[in-house]
């Protein structure tokens, strides 16, 4: 679902991106967690939609995909093909009939996170498919952040203005743990917002973690291995770490081969998404660790797995903080995409940090500390920032566009008097 509960269209920054996509190539294929829009994203540029799933033909449309797929893809275009994966042979017909037409912005593939079993696909689809991938919606796709700080203009060399921010803690933590689910965004009561992210994890651990591969899984494991992944929400932890964690009092626990191969299906079906590290150019011969930071797919994972409300999730600040730079990352991935770039994180071998670094094509980079609030914090993660931009050699790489401390609370963003931004999530737009 990628509507609210008003009916009403949510716009995305996948819009654009998407319509680009299809000026490019002669189709697309939208993939993503579940339940982030993907479907009602594509509908909105969709001239005709095929609906695999739909109860009334499902029969004749798995036959027609064995033995005359060309009839399900005769249709005005752009053509949705929606629940593809259910007849995996539709990939090499759409490949097919793209190359006998010719032509850009034929077919758009959408469906479950669940993706079809490769080995019946006789063709990659390289160079007639492109892909595009779909995430939750940010604070600024939601209407939960004004806008008011421009990520392009800050890559364009502008001085914000002041902004207002006036996010409380009570309100971020609902956010946090609400999620960019656009089927919780515009629901009234908070409580059925919030069980959106609980019903998520129950279809993970119960279905989708075993239909991923069709090997059955064990759900009681799985669900304890996202809460222990929730505990190690952006660090740099390893599996062993995760294998012991899981296994704590239980002799009988899992080995790190079957942890790593549960963390692999989760990673398939788009439900953890961790950040690698950024290797940039130094002045000096500094070691640069390379471990990815451990980061979900949206936060709300994180807060249901550890089966926290937001009052819960108040309860221990620490936690808080490190969720709440996952739903910073979530939101900063939105907002390179929409700039075409990439979002990492750094980490050197003295223990100067990044926690993240948003890095263009074009070669240009942001620098950005997450700090839930405060003046100490900020100062801190200023510092930090600085002291990262001296060790970068701006000769070879150029300096970076903007030093950014990205906050969850306070009353503005800001520029400071040595030039770095901070800006409130909640203020953040791509």
């Amino acid at each position: 679902m990628a509507v609210g509960q008003g009916g009403r269209y949510l716009p995305r920054v996948y819009d654009g991106l998407l319509r680009k996509r299809l000026a490019a190539k002669g189709a697309v294929l939208v993939e993503g967690p579940k339940w982030c829009g993907k479907t009602t994203t594509c509908e909105q540029v969709a001239a005709s939609v095929l609906y695999m799933a739909d109860p009334a033909a499902r029969a004749q449309n798995l036959l027609f995909a064995e033995t005359q797929p060309a009839f399900l893809l005769d249709g005005p275009t752009p053509r949705l093909i929606d629940e593809w994966q259910l007849a995996p042979q539709l990939w090499d017909a759409v490949r097919f009939e793209v190359d006998r037409r010719g032509v850009f912005g034929q077919f758009l593939l959408t469906g479950s996170s669940v993706p079809p079993n490769l080995n019946r696909l006789s063709h990659t689809g390289t160079g007639r498919i492109a892909r595009m991938r779909m995430r939750p919606m940010s604070l600024f796709e939601s209407g939960d952040s004004t806008g008011a700080i421009s990520l392009d203009a800050l890559f364009g060399g502008e001085t914000p203005s002041p902004a207002h921010a006036d996010m409380t803690i009570d309100r971020l933590a609902f956010l946090l743990c609400r999620g960019g689910w656009p089927g919780a965004v515009e629901v009234k009561r908070e409580e059925i917002a919030l069980r959106q992210a609980i019903d998520y994890v129950d279809a993970v651990v119960e279905s989708d973690i075993s239909r991923v591969d069709d090997v059955e899984r064990d759900p009681h494991l799985a669900r304890r291995l996202l809460r222990s992944y929730a505990r190690m929400e952006s660090s740099q932890t390893s599996v062993a770490q995760i294998t012991a964690d899981v296994s704590a009092n239980d002799e009988s626990g899992p080995s790190a081969k079957t942890v790593q191969m549960y963390l692999r299906a989760l990673e398939k079906i788009f439900v953890i998404e961790d950040l690698p590290a950024w290797n940039p150019n130094l002045r000096s011969k500094t070691a640069i660790r390379t471990a990815e930071t451990r980061h979900f797919v949206d936060p709300s994972i994180a807060a249901a797995a550890l089966g926290v409300n937001p009052k819960g999730a108040l309860r221990d600040l620490e936690t808080f903080g490190l969720l709440f730079e996952g739903m910073c990352v979530r939101d900063l991935r939105v907002y390179a995409d929409a700039l075409d770039g990439e979002v990492f994180h750094y980490r050197d071998k003295t223990g100067l940090e990044c926690d993240a670094v948003i890095h263009l094509r074009d070669g240009r980079y942001g620098l950005v500390e997450v700090k839930l609030g405060g003046d100490r914090l900020i100062d801190e993660g200023a510092a930090n920032l600085r002291k990262l931009a001296d060790r970068i050699d701006a000769e070879r790489m150029g300096g970076p566009s903007f030093l950014m401390v990205l906050t969850g609370v306070g009353s503005y963003s800001y520029v400071r008097p040595d030039g770095v931004v901070v800006a409130a999530l909640s203020t953040l737009r791509p």
